[in-house]
């Protein structure tokens, strides 16, 4: 079962994403895809790391290339979060590039192999502004990323200021 969960910053998605794999019974991991640049990104790391604290969960630091992850059986996976997996992924080299391909194969490699797949994911575009044009290029791809995610997905909620809604599929 895959489950997506999205929504704008600070909303709830993260605490919701862990509480979908309370009930699990098997191993846990957590795919944390942040790097650690500066305080603040110190701060939401610690943040995270509180929050799952005594959940069971395994974390592997993992910033790009996630099709070279492989499960053992019996694995429940929360991927946090996309937004930042595609940010490493697009802006790793000189030259900006379109991961989506990559990190499409990435998902479907972990959809076949875990028992249950949550990814955390950010909606992106919809304050309507125009900012340069690397920016765009990240909220274009976002949006197309979110899109192909949620077309594999058995659930897609959206959490909007702390309320889960399911967009597609039921709530967990």
């Amino acid at each position: 079962m895959m489950t997506v969960v999205i929504g704008g910053s600070k909303c709830g998605k993260s605490g919701y994403a862990e509480k979908i794999l309370d009930s699990f019974d098997g191993k846990k991991l957590y795919i944390a895809t942040m790097i650690p640049y500066g305080e603040e990104a110190q701060k939401a790391i610690e943040r995270h790391r509180k929050m799952r604290r005594n959940k069971g969960f395994e974390t592997v630091e993992k910033y790009t290339d996630l099709d070279e992850i492989y499960l053992p059986e019996n694995y429940a996976v929360l991927l946090e979060c996309m937004g930042n997996l595609l940010a490493n992924e697009m802006f790793k080299n000189e030259e900006i590039t379109d991961p989506t391909e990559k990190i499409i194969k990435g998902i479907e490699s972990l959809k076949t192999q875990a028992q249950h797949l949550v990814i955390v994911t950010n909606n992106v575009a919809c304050d309507g502004i125009d900012y340069e044009r690397e920016t765009m290029d990240y909220i274009r791809i976002m949006g197309d990323i979110n899109r192909r995610m949620s077309e594999l997905a058995d659930n897609v909620i959206e959490c909007v200021y702390g309320i889960p809604l399911a967009v597609k599929g039921t709530l967990l």
